[in-house]
């Protein structure tokens, strides 16, 4: 009997920080058309877990902006902050088993969140210390490598207990953690290939490894490279990228097909948005992409 082949499934989720800018395009492009070129489906997520990073009216101004880009998902729209029962009881599986525990540390106290953060060092593992009272659950890790082959970026391999640690699953301001969502919500999703950007590739390997505990299937990963503005820095909210306006939208587009190494010919961009896609789709190939982790923006900000 001839195995099946499942469906290919692509997501796009992004954090309603702020406008999507021309490193979000990026992810959101190369997703789409991986799956499109694939004849498959394309999902929408709004990570919208972390209350306190969002902004006001971004969800609506980024949906806009994919309509005017004519990026159309599949389905309905689902939204992490609807998903917080979900992301309970797997932390209270993983509690049960013995493979999450109560930490009582700070981010401050062993360096996490800040350039050449510490590994964990273990501090909560075997029980609070005396006097200190739970800020955060985390997930025991295992002197093993995780591998993965990202289809751009080749073999990956990463210790996490050596190079990572422990790391959170639920933080101390009340939170989720992105790992922990991430990994549920493309299951749920029924995701079968994550085209995101290459600064989420060191984060893979604690995804799969909640996948592995969590006995969730492990979908393809491909990483892209993220965009530079003139400084060297990734394009984000936090550098002030600047938002793509729709009204431009032939003009980005065709920036950011040529960033992913899929220029499209003149007499196409001259045509608009809607030919663009009807060239790219059937041109897209995974060999033609840059395998590169990072980018310099054609126009950086």
């Amino acid at each position: 009997m001839q195995a099946t082949v499942p469906v290919y499934r692509g997501r796009f989720a992004p954090t309603p920080s702020g406008p999507l800018h021309f490193g979000s395009m990026v992810a959101a492009v190369g997703s789409y058309l991986d799956a499109r070129a694939q004849g498959g489906s394309w999902a929408l997520r709004i990570d919208d877990l972390d209350r306190p990073r969002i902004a006001p009216g971004a969800t609506d101004a980024i949906l806009r902006c994919l309509e005017g880009f004519q990026l159309h998902w599949d389905g309905e729209i689902v939204y992490q902050s609807t998903r917080t029962h979900a992301y309970q009881l797997a932390l209270e599986q993983l509690r049960a088993r013995g493979m999450a525990y109560a930490c009582a540390c700070s981010r401050k106290e062993i360096g996490e969140g800040t350039a050449g953060a510490r590994v964990y060092p273990g501090t909560c593992r075997n029980g609070l210390p005396p006097g200190r009272a739970a800020r955060a659950w985390r997930v025991r890790t295992e002197n093993a490598a995780i591998e993965f082959v990202d289809l751009l970026q080749g073999r990956m391999r990463q210790n996490l207990a050596a190079q990572i640690g422990d790391f959170v699953l639920y933080r101390a301001d009340g939170v989720y953690a992105y790992h922990l969502a991430c990994a549920l919500d493309d299951h749920a999703q029924g995701v079968t290939h994550v085209v995101r950007g290459a600064d989420l590739l060191d984060s893979t390997p604690r995804q799969i490894y909640l996948q592995e505990l969590l006995t969730l299937a492990t979908p393809a990963y491909l990483h892209l490279p993220i965009a530079l503005n003139a400084a060297g820095e990734k394009l984000s909210k936090q550098t002030l990228a600047r938002g793509v306006q729709t009204h431009r939208a032939a003009a980005v587009l065709t920036e950011v097909l040529s960033f992913l190494g899929h220029a499209p010919p003149g007499e196409v961009t001259a045509q608009g948005v809607t030919a663009l896609w009807q060239w790219a789709v059937p041109n897209w190939k995974r060999e033609r992409l840059p395998h590169v982790l990072a980018a310099p923006a054609p126009h950086p900000n």
